[in-house]
């Protein structure tokens, strides 16, 4: 049995990355891990040139990933929220996976689950749930395919804000908009879901899930 992980944070050794792999590890599963700013992948482009052959006519590393995805058990997709809304490469990797699906529903009974990293924390007075909406995204995408949604797990992030490099933070500052005008890096921190327990507990028992749904 095998579990695919996809990562579509560009960012090296992101809490998204290394959430994704918490969960991976815990199914105790053959894994691989993907991280998508490695590849050149291209949002779907509707041609419907993948009807008879269940395969996409770009010519970009999309297809590769379409035919490990088919091949994989298990698939978990983790992404972030940038505008709030899922991320570019992670949404253009599941519209890449449309070919799979005429005729055959050759994702239909996989197991899946999703991680959504984001700045924006749960429940923010005035701000969109920007974790539900990244989260939503993926549940979606695998419901539409006929995957088992097993769950998802939403890690609180950072803004790119926390590591621009400028003197002060400009007034449109991510941190600013979530934690009010006075906010700096050092005053709001880095957000490192490895020193909460319960959330390393939590993406721990994700990966047990899937492996129990075979």
């Amino acid at each position: 049995m095998k579990v695919l992980g996809i990562s579509g944070s560009p960012v090296k050794n992101s809490n998204t990355d290394r959430a994704l792999q918490i969960v991976l590890e815990a199914t105790a599963m053959k894994a691989e891990f993907i991280k998508l700013s490695d590849y050149n992948v291209g949002p779907c482009d509707a041609c419907l040139g993948c009807i008879k052959t269940n395969r996409c006519v770009k010519k970009d590393d999309g297809v590769m990933l379409a035919e490990k995805t088919y091949k994989a058990d298990a698939i978990i997709i983790a992404g972030f929220t940038p505008y709030s809304s899922l991320d570019s490469r992670t949404k253009a990797y599941m519209e890449r996976m449309y070919p799979l699906r005429h005729n055959h529903g050759l994702l239909a009974g996989k197991p899946g689950a999703a991680i959504i990293t984001s700045a924006i924390p749960p429940g923010h007075e005035g701000m969109p749930p920007a974790a539900d909406i990244g989260r939503q995204a993926i549940q979606h995408f695998m419901l539409e395919e006929g995957m088992k949604f097993i769950g998802g797990v939403s890690l609180l992030g950072n803004v790119p804000c926390v590591r621009c490099g400028q003197d002060g933070q400009c007034q449109m500052s991510g941190l600013k908009m979530i934690h009010g005008r006075d906010a700096t890096p050092e005053s709001v921190g880095i957000n490192d879901f490895a020193n909460d327990p319960e959330k390393v507990a939590e993406l721990q028992q994700l990966g047990e899930a899937i492996r129990k749904a075979f």
